[in-house]
């Protein structure tokens, strides 16, 4: 019998190896979902949580998530189904919380944007933020996907704020956004906070949001324990349905020809200010504004009084000017100027 060469087996065994590899690349499968999904693996990240593509507008806020350093919340703007703005309305503050927050927010916002999805990473150096971030995130891609069918052909969504209700323990500022003359969502963008206060607003408010929608009106009940909250969240909601119109989002400015104005909701940058940090945000329409608020003013001891009164009075000068050439309030000079700033940021996005 013929002995077969040491070399010989040594070439033959890299040859069988070689050619099992090229094999094993010929039949691996494409990045398909369904692939995927059949072979046990998880879906790609934009296929769990994913921006609607349900043609949603306007803007959804998800629920307060509670972390160790203080509630996350997360508003939306969606055009045509997809995530077109995302920005924190509540998030940690004080102490070493602040930086935190100036350095990740921004960049959480802009990931949501990227994804479309609440599949984002962490922030590092910020766990618990971005954890409530994502968590706040998803339960707003939830409740627009929720509105979307209901969205279709019942016209264009318009976005309201209401009037700043003053109460016994702060602001209460009420926006929804209707559309076919119907509240599809309602949010407080501004609430009583601090102390016993932070507790009483993540109780109270989403149920109040829920019983906006559900009644579509302002006729609503008052939530146990949240008497002020509940009372200045209605006179809010009411002074939005005040300047809704009845079609729910078409124009009745456009006269002639019966065009609809492109209604736009666009948010400012954070200016930091020596008592705290100032954000605003617009509703443009037609190239005008129609509603401008403070979704960030400083707080704490007098900065509360400074900030209730200065703010309602440059959102008004805002609004008649129509650009951030607005006169600063006396006795709150920091918060004017950071509005104004902020203003003009926003302004910036708009092309104004």
């Amino acid at each position: 019998m013929r002995k077969s060469h040491p070399v010989r087996r040594a070439v033959l065994a890299g040859a069988a190896t070689v050619s099992g590899i090229v094999l094993l690349l010929s039949l691996k499968p494409a990045s398909d979902p369904g692939s995927a999904q059949a072979a046990g693996g998880q879906l790609p990240p934009a296929a769990a949580g994913q921006a609607p593509q349900g043609g949603v507008n306007g803007a959804v806020t998800g629920d307060a998530a509670q972390t160790q350093y203080g509630a996350v919340q997360v508003r939306l703007t969606m055009s045509g189904g997809k995530i077109t703005q995302a920005e924190a309305v509540q998030a940690p503050k004080g102490g070493r919380s602040d930086q935190i927050t100036a350095s990740s927010v921004p960049r959480l916002n802009q990931a949501a944007v990227a994804a479309q999805s609440a599949d984002i990473d962490a922030v590092s150096g910020a766990t618990y933020t971005s954890a409530g971030y994502k968590k706040s995130l998803q339960s707003a891609l939830d409740r627009a996907k929720a509105s979307a069918g209901g969205a279709q052909g019942s016209g264009n969504a318009q976005t309201v704020a209401g009037d700043v209700a003053q109460t016994q323990y702060g602001p209460v500022q009420v926006r929804i956004t209707v559309a076919g003359g119907k509240i599809t969502n309602a949010e407080a963008v501004q609430a009583p906070k601090g102390g016993r206060s932070d507790q009483i607003t993540a109780s109270s408010v989403p149920r109040l949001n829920q019983a906006a929608v559900a009644a579509g009106s302002a006729e609503i009940d008052a939530v146990s324990g949240a008497t002020y909250t509940s009372a200045g969240y209605k006179k809010s909601l009411q002074s939005a349905l005040d300047k809704a119109p009845a079609g729910g989002g078409s124009s009745q400015a456009a006269g002639s020809g019966g065009g609809q104005a492109q209604t736009q909701t666009l948010t400012g940058s954070v200016t930091q200010t020596q008592y705290g940090p100032v954000q605003v945000r617009i509703t443009v329409a037609g190239g005008k504004i129609t509603n401008a608020e403070a979704v960030q003013a400083p707080k704490g001891g007098r900065s509360d009084q400074i900030t209730a009164s200065s703010v309602p009075r440059l959102n008004q000068a805002a609004v008649a000017a129509g650009n951030a050439q607005i006169d600063a309030v006396s006795g709150a000079t920091y918060t004017s100027a950071g509005y104004k700033q902020s203003l003009q940021s926003a302004l910036d996005q708009a092309g104004g």
